[in-house]
């Protein structure tokens, strides 16, 4: 394996700060760019006590065409894993415009650079939401056509559209669009997790928040589900596999045989919701209030991935299983009530 020199766009975010971390534990070089919309700048110091090294940072705006030229003009980038991008699905229907103009935005300066520059590698962060509301479970990577429920989710599917219209029309652009479900935990030092701004859209981080006196009580969306007990059921990976898995992803480009290629990254298997309290419950060691109230409109009853198309080319697998993932959390937030300290 050649060591690459990988851009990590919103490499301060929760799922690129661990693979940031996962990259350097690799043996490649880390820049990173990321204009602190859904992180704090303290991640980066974090980071760099972690692995023992230098982690460059540009903090800007990829929608922001010439900071981003420039960056490519100044940098020997040899790759770019892209996460930068807003992320909430309740937000993203009551600011739709913002979302396609910065998530749409942020792609396309980048190509646009990364073309002009050469640069010929690169790893997505997409979305099992791109599957939309009917596609048969395990979901596979073959289903068509790819839709969505929300604005967030609809620019996945235009970014997926995106990159490969560009690569198709490109000589030696190589792009995996990589579709994970639900990440979950943190690294297993406790020194970094998820930390969302303001009230939490995911299960995870609210039942932590709950578990350290930050939130009175879990909020159940329905428990009259056709699922084995009632709750919904997610594919919950662990982020520490996750970021396994886009490395995995960047250090095969070079040997994937078409241009554009998807890959689900998801353990395989459904948790449901209160599966996954129980779990947390005897993590923290005791029990957690929650209630059950209705059900939140556009929730499916049950999905998971067919992740065998990731454990057959890429060589990769989650391994790590829910009692690690409710334990990892409960490490970073009970060391970290309050999230990232601000400065």
């Amino acid at each position: 394996m050649v060591a690459m020199r990988v851009l990590v766009s919103g490499g301060a975010g929760y799922i690129g700060s661990h693979t940031v971390l996962s990259l350097l534990e690799a043996g490649h070089d880390v820049l990173v760019v990321d204009d602190f919309t859904n992180s704090k700048p303290t991640v980066t110091s974090r980071l760099e006590s972690l692995s023992g090294q230098h982690i460059p940072l540009q903090s800007f705006d990829l929608t922001d065409v010439d900071k981003t030229e420039r960056l490519f003009a100044h940098e020997q980038i040899d790759a770019v894993i892209h996460f930068a991008g807003l992320k909430a699905v309740g937000e993203s229907v009551t600011k739709p415009l913002e979302y396609y103009a910065n998530n749409l935005g942020s792609t396309l300066s980048l190509v646009r650079a990364m073309s002009k520059h050469n640069v010929r590698h690169l790893v997505f962060s997409s979305s099992a939401t791109v599957y939309g509301d009917h596609a048969p479970v395990p979901y596979q990577e073959t289903y068509e056509p790819l839709a969505s429920s929300s604005p967030y989710g609809w620019t996945k599917v235009m970014q997926e559209q995106i990159l490969s219209d560009v690569a198709a029309a490109s000589d030696g652009l190589k792009i995996a669009l990589l579709r994970y479900f639900n990440p979950v935990g943190a690294h297993t030092s406790g020194e970094i997790g998820e930390d969302p701004q303001g009230i939490p859209n995911n299960l995870m981080p609210f039942i932590a928040q709950v578990a350290v006196g930050r939130r009175e009580k879990l909020s159940l969306y329905g428990d009259d589900y056709p699922t084995k007990d009632g709750t919904c059921e997610r594919d919950y990976i662990h982020v520490l596999d996750l970021a396994a898995g886009h490395v995995a992803a960047v250090e095969h480009l070079e040997s994937m045989s078409e241009p554009v290629r998807a890959f689900n990254l998801g353990t395989g298997e459904g948790t449901s919701v209160l599966q996954m309290i129980h779990a947390f419950e005897k993590a923290v060691g005791r029990e957690l209030p929650y209630e059950v109230v209705g059900r939140r409109a556009g929730d499916l009853p049950a999905y998971w991935a067919d992740s065998t198309r990731a454990e057959t080319e890429l060589g990769w697998k989650a391994t790590r299983s829910i009692e690690d993932m409710c334990a990892d959390t409960w490490r970073w937030q009970s060391q970290n009530p309050q999230g990232y300290p601000d400065a």
